[in-house]
């Protein structure tokens, strides 16, 4: 749709207003391109999961010979596959198709690191089966190891890399045991070259007793063997923001932040009976809003990088991850017990790696 002047543009918003186009909050903004074009901008992280069976799953668990044991829920027995074919679908626009031949295109040559814990393994995973559909007969060379694991595909010399790292600051030994320094960054040289890189820190810092992999926090010369874990999850990210801003060059390397991903033990958050968790569930939660509580991550995801001279982009996965109740391995993780935080391939993380390609090539 084209303008000849301002007039008719205030004209066209009054008329949209009447009939309540934003009364949903559909679109965050409506902007007039410089030939008068209309561009819509909305917040792709707002939607709903639709079934479409149709055009997903993006690539079949079989094909893909990254997936390990524990994200792969149809090699571990789970008997249902409709989780596989929900869409992400944004409330106010439509999100591009991911595309792989024309992401190997537009990053022929460039080098991609994901660095976090395992949730970045999961994102990991996910795109490097989405690249490998897309030219299934390219050669590959895939190595996982602790804590540099690649991907690459010769043929477009391409790299995708993922770096183990659960908190991004400092964990150091000394004698007195394992400290977390949540004001230092030392390995952050390993993190340096990339032309996209997407962090990621939050499940660690809620671990407690066997699966707390740390004895103290230090903050300067303070040693404490506890305190408030949102509070020190602030302090490190708010330490990693400082040092994106001071060494990354955003003109030469895009910087993402990989958003909360929500666990899903407790069923009555959904409506679910007291004493369940994701296990057994065959279906998101349906809308657009997720019932339970808002996770206290995502407000300090949000600020501290609303605090940065240069703001990383933030992969706000929360609500995509809160309303998938079914896309956990739970009893489907080739291993005793129940995971109910990491997902299973194809699944809920190729939306994420949906959006990134929406991110690096438009310009939401």
């Amino acid at each position: 749709m084209s303008f000849k002047g301002n007039y008719h543009f205030v004209i066209l918003l009054l008329f949209l207003h009447d009939y309540n186009v934003f009364a949903d909050n559909k679109y965050t903004d409506i902007i007039v391109g410089e030939k008068g074009q209309e561009e819509t901008k909305c917040d792709i992280f707002q939607g709903s999961w639709v079934f479409d069976n149709a055009s997903h799953p993006l690539y079949d668990s079989k094909s893909c010979p990254f997936i390990g044991n524990g994200f792969d829920c149809q090699k571990n027995g789970r008997p249902d596959k409709d989780y596989q074919h929900y869409r992400w679908q944004p409330s106010g626009c439509n999100i591009p198709r991911f595309d792989g031949r024309d992401f190997l295109k537009r990053y022929r040559g460039k080098k991609i690191l994901l660095v976090g814990d395992s949730l970045s393994n999961n994102m990991w995973v996910s795109l490097s089966c989405m690249l490998h559909a897309s030219v299934p007969n390219s050669t590959y060379t895939f190595h996982f190891s602790n804590p540099l694991s690649t991907f690459t595909i010769p043929e477009y010399e391409i790299t995708v890399n993922w770096i183990k790292n659960g908190f991004l600051v400092d964990l150091v030994w000394d004698k007195r045991g394992k400290i977390l320094k949540l004001d230092s960054i030392s390995s952050g040289r390993q993190w340096l070259g990339a032309d996209v890189v997407i962090f990621n820190t939050f499940h660690w810092w809620t671990h407690t007793g066997r699966a707390k992999s740390w004895d103290y926090f230090q903050v300067g010369e303070t040693i404490v063997e506890e305190m408030d874990r949102m509070e020190a999850f602030k302090i490190a990210l708010t330490t990693w923001g400082k040092w994106v801003d001071k060494n990354i060059d955003p003109s030469e390397c895009r910087v993402f932040f990989q958003g909360v991903s929500v666990s899903h033990f407790n069923a009555t958050e959904w409506g679910g009976k007291k004493g369940k968790s994701c296990v057994g569930e065959t279906g998101p939660v349906k809308g657009q809003k997720y019932p339970g509580p808002r996770d206290k991550g995502e407000a300090i995801a949000r600020s501290v990088i609303k605090g940065m001279a240069k703001p990383a982009y933030l992969l706000d996965v929360t609500l995509l991850t809160q309303l998938r109740k079914d896309g956990h391995p739970s009893s489907y993780a080739g291993r005793p017990g129940k995971d109910c935080s990491h997902w299973c391939l194809p699944g809920a993380p190729d939306a994420w790696n949906e959006l990134l390609y929406a991110a690096l090539t438009t310009s939401f």
